[in-house]
């Protein structure tokens, strides 16, 4: 019995991935304007005003925010890349682990923060 526990938290511990662990599905983004005002916007179709904190999901593409206001740049992008995180499963010999963390694209994050350029 003990055997067979062990070996399920073994292979358990192959195939769960470090972002996957440590990483929600959603980041929040701290977005600001330049001049401070707020202005009306959406990323992936949801709505958020900044100045404010926004939520988007992790994935592999790029995101845009869109903004409605004629004082401010039209679309923002927010670049994708690797977390960190996700190198750890790669040194630590983690191959099914960074499987599971490519799959679930939580290996993916974005800037922190974003300034909306404005006028």
């Amino acid at each position: 019995m003990l055997k067979m526990l062990l070996s399920v938290l073994a292979l358990s511990s192959l195939t769960v991935g470090c972002a996957t662990i440590l990483n929600e599905d959603y980041q929040k983004i701290n977005v600001a304007t330049s001049n401070n005002k707020e202005v009306k916007g959406n990323v992936d179709g949801i709505p958020f005003t900044a100045p404010s904190i926004v939520s988007v999901k992790r994935s592999k593409a790029d995101k845009i925010l869109i903004l409605d206001s004629n004082s401010c740049a039209k679309q923002t992008l927010l670049a994708s890349q690797v977390d960190t995180k996700f190198f750890i499963n790669i040194l630590s010999g983690g191959t099914f682990g960074s499987t599971t963390d490519y799959a679930t694209e939580k290996m993916w994050k974005f800037q922190e923060s974003v300034v909306i350029p404005c006028n």
